[in-house]
């Protein structure tokens, strides 16, 4: 794609690299003395609770809700039934700060899987560092690879520039002072998350003949290319289809088990609550969390503007129509509308403010599971729970700061390694890596409610089978694994299992072809795996801490 970034002019530059500069300098000043791994870590655990809960929902919106909830409600049949998991992820967010929170404040400890370990032993903290570490790579690198494709096509750098840029202000806001720098640069990204949001939905709605009523109007009674009429705006979905994701029952009773794990177990966003001053503190702030759903909110209805925008006014632009595979009046490349949008509408310097917030996005992505990755690590290399000297601080420290390059660099030169598989080959790279919390968030939250509740009473060996069952039952729900090694025979074997259809669609070449459709939502599996986990960690004999 070229011709776009032709909208993009060095005013834009100048305003994308100012914002970056100026948030670098904000987290230069807030970095505080760094002379011990506590001080890295958590901060010194001495921040505000508003900064962290600020940190907190940067950190949940990242390049995915910016860029494609917009897309979602562009989408062919999008609406906002997405919002419905709001329900669920409010619910964990309470459940956390009453429960959870209060025993990661017994000892001085720096994640969920050091209070396993206490509770279970080391062999238990092993196994959920592995399975955060696997889990995280796939996911943050995709997360920044989906905020990095549209930048390729409405920018004139190359997309390896974007790649580069991203992953170097993550690695330099990380390394200049650990936490504390990551929570107060997330803290102005959450701020150019609202303001951006906010710009893009008042300058479409200022557009439009009727303002907020054609909006509401056209976005409410929507008719699609293929005949169908759609409410955009729709909320609820009751439907008790169990290969429906967005419903109001997967909202209440399987999203919470997703945010459970994401809130309380996953080092990501748990290690913010450990920079908080007392537990009272991080209490407030992931319970006062729960308002990042408004920005939620915010986006659904800039994708709800975006369609009506469009529908009034469908782009004729060669170059536009490329950008978003216009077809029949509807976008194929629905993630793309967005930053289409902002390069071609909105005038100069607004634009470059925006698409900052979309490198933003992408940094506050990275840069949160640097600290998470090279504190786990280091916590596998080195026991952080005894008192040290000074100058066995500094060492950590220094080791600490070099595990961040490492994993900086490894993240950046991963999703160059995701973008080349997903060019070169057929197989669709992003749901797979998305799809990977969905075998970790069961065993995860599994083990760490063992070691809550069971109060020292659980066993490693069993822990170990439920998390090895868990991911088993989740790769015959989903279809990511086997569309690796798809023909027509396996998708024949494996549809004879209850939790696959088999679907036939005919070739370009004429032949047909066969695959999977599964007839369960992967959601589900959150708390079916999350209890099998637990049985097989109650239910097997305990032969002592490992």
């Amino acid at each position: 794609m070229s011709g776009l970034h032709e909208f993009f002019t060095p005013v834009d530059w100048a305003v994308v690299f100012g914002y970056l500069i100026l948030t670098t300098f904000v987290g230069h000043l807030m970095r505080g003395k760094q002379a011990s791994i506590k001080d890295f870590f958590l901060g010194g655990r001495s921040l505000p609770w508003p900064a962290v809960t600020g940190s907190i929902i940067a950190t949940e919106i990242s390049g995915v809700t910016f860029i494609g909830v917009p897309g979602m409600v562009m989408a062919l049949q999008g609406d906002f039934t997405y919002l419905q998991w709001a329900l669920g992820s409010i619910i964990a967010r309470i459940i956390v700060g009453m429960y959870f929170v209060k025993v990661f404040y017994e000892k001085d400890i720096y994640s969920p899987y050091d209070f396993m370990g206490n509770r279970l032993g080391h062999g238990v903290k092993k196994l959920a560092t592995i399975l955060f570490t696997v889990g995280s790579i796939l996911a943050q690198s995709v997360r920044v690879l989906v905020a990095a494709l549209p930048l390729k096509i409405v920018t004139p750098l190359p997309f390896e520039w974007c790649i580069v840029i991203i992953g170097l202000f993550a690695i330099g806001w990380t390394l200049m002072g650990g936490m504390r720098t990551v929570i107060w640069t997330d803290v102005m990204q959450f701020g150019l998350f609202v303001v951006g949001g906010l710009t893009a939905l008042f300058w479409m709605v200022s557009s439009f003949d009727g303002g907020w009523g054609t909006l509401f109007s056209v976005a409410g009674s929507a008719e699609q290319f293929d005949g169908t009429t759609v409410n955009k705006l729709n909320v609820f979905n009751f439907a008790t289809d169990p290969d429906l994701q967005f419903t109001f029952w997967v909202a209440i009773f399987a999203t919470p088990f997703l945010n459970l794990n994401a809130f309380g177990v996953d080092q990501l966003n748990a290690q913010r609550m450990f920079c908080c001053r007392s537990d009272s503190d991080a209490k407030k702030a992931i319970i006062w969390s729960s308002v990042g759903q408004l920005v939620t909110v915010l986006m659904l209805f800039v994708g709800a503007a975006l369609f009506v925008f469009y529908h009034e006014n469908p782009p004729t632009d060669p170059m536009i129509m490329e950008a978003v595979g216009w077809e029949g009046g509807q976008p194929k490349n629905s993630d793309n509308v967005f930053p289409v949008w902002i390069v071609t509408e909105l005038p100069v310097a607004l634009r470059g403010l925006i698409l900052a917030g979309i490198f933003a996005a992408a940094i506050s992505s990275l840069d949160s599971i640097l600290a998470a990755l090279s504190q786990t690590t280091l916590s596998m290399m080195r026991r952080t729970d005894q008192e040290q000297t000074e100058e066995e601080h500094a060492r950590l420290v220094k080791l600490s700061r070099i595990l961040v390059l490492v994993w900086g660099f490894f993240l950046t030169g991963f999703t160059f390694v995701l973008n080349y598989v997903k060019e070169q080959t057929d197989v669709n790279i992003l749901p797979l890596a998305f799809g990977m919390t969905s075998y970790t968030v069961g065993p995860l939250l599994g083990m760490f409610l063992v070691a809550l509740l069971g109060r020292g009473r659980g066993s490693v060996s069993g822990l170990v089978i439920g998390a090895f069952v868990s991911v088993i039952l989740v790769m015959f729900v989903r279809t990511d694994v086997w569309v690796l090694f798809m023909s027509n025979g396996l998708a024949e074997f494996l549809a004879q299992l209850p939790t696959y259809d088999l679907k036939s669609a005919t070739g370009a070449d004429g032949e047909v072809v066969k695959s999977l459709v599964p007839t369960l939502a992967y959601p589900w599996m959150w708390p079916v795996t999350t209890l099998i986990t637990m049985a097989f960690g109650f239910g097997v004999p305990n032969r002592g801490k490992s």
